[in-house]
């Protein structure tokens, strides 16, 4: 269990700690509630905060970019990526003028190749239509390439401190925990309702750290809370999936451009026709192109 000082309230009936869910259970949601709850959460984010570089600025290209990189990844992946990234690509305009091959240089490793054409994508819309400003209403970031419902609330939270309502595993988590112990298949329509009812308007920004830092530390703590959500996927294997092998086929084209099939299959030496199979995926999804039978990135 979290400390308990940490995770109780005073219940004034009986004059003594009560945990939190019981509070909750008897008094229901009211706004002494939602004080609570921030409070648990608030208290364990300013004893411990997790300190990560896309939380130091303000800059919406800096948080879109970690936006991007946390799609389906490791904070710790992102840290050794990141700062990186932003050193080559300071900003929007170089990215959007970068080769798809530089930005794959400093990807690799990351894992996901297609969220480097993504952003790529991204930057040449954004200076194309909005003459280099990233927008910063959610409607607008969902209709640039790659950008779902999530990732365009988490920029409107992050780089624009709006109150937007987003999900995700952290998140997921905390709710998970405090609202529906003794439920399964947990909705997160049911989540986000309370998300929005429980939501610090006036700091969005650093409550939604606070919230994901706190998910953090249930997960040392307890199993994958999110295993009773009704949206819980396992995630495949990595190892010997085609996800793995498009990132083997990149990475050696990243080091030597203009391979042959061939030549490729004899660097990675895998089934033929699983080299075969993703090179026609990689220069469908505009990774590669091919100009006499010999394959560079685009």
């Amino acid at each position: 269990m979290p400390n308990e000082s940490v995770n109780t309230v005073k219940g004034k009936e009986e004059g003594r700690a009560v945990p939190f869910k019981k509070f909750i259970g008897h008094m229901g949601l009211t706004p002494q509630a939602v004080r609570v709850f921030r409070k648990i959460i608030y208290k364990n984010y300013w004893k411990n905060p997790r300190i990560l570089p896309w939380r130091k600025t303000r800059d919406p290209y800096k948080i879109l970019v970690s936006e991007i990189m946390l799609q389906q990844t490791q904070v710790e992946r992102v840290l050794r990526k990141y700062r990186a990234f932003v050193k080559t690509f300071p900003d929007i305009v170089s990215l959007s003028k970068a080769s798809l091959k530089d930005i794959l240089t400093i990807w690799q490793g990351l894992g996901y190749n297609r969220r480097a054409i993504s952003l790529k994508n991204i930057a040449e819309t954004i200076v194309t239509n909005y003459g280099g400003k990233i927008p910063s209403s959610q409607e607008a970031l969902m209709k640039l390439p790659g950008i779902g419902r999530y990732t365009a609330a988490a920029i409107e939270a992050f780089a624009f401190n709006k109150p937007s309502v987003l999900i995700e595993t952290n998140i997921r988590s905390v709710y998970i925990y405090f609202f529906f112990q003794a439920k399964n298949q947990v909705k997160d329509s049911e989540i986000s309702s309370l998300i929005e009812k429980t939501l610090d308007k006036k700091n969005p920004r650093e409550w939604y750290y606070a919230l994901m830092d706190y998910g953090v530390f249930l997960k040392k703590t307890y199993a994958n809370l999110n295993k009773k959500s009704s949206h819980y996927h396992r995630q495949s294997p990595f190892l010997g999936s085609n996800r793995q092998i498009r990132g083997m086929i990149l990475k050696a084209l990243v080091e030597e451009p203009g391979l042959t099939e061939k030549d490729i299959l004899l660097q990675i030496g895998l089934e033929p026709e699983k080299i075969s199979n993703n090179l026609k995926r990689l220069e469908y999804e505009g990774f590669l192109r091919k100009k006499r039978k010999k394959y560079t990135i685009a």
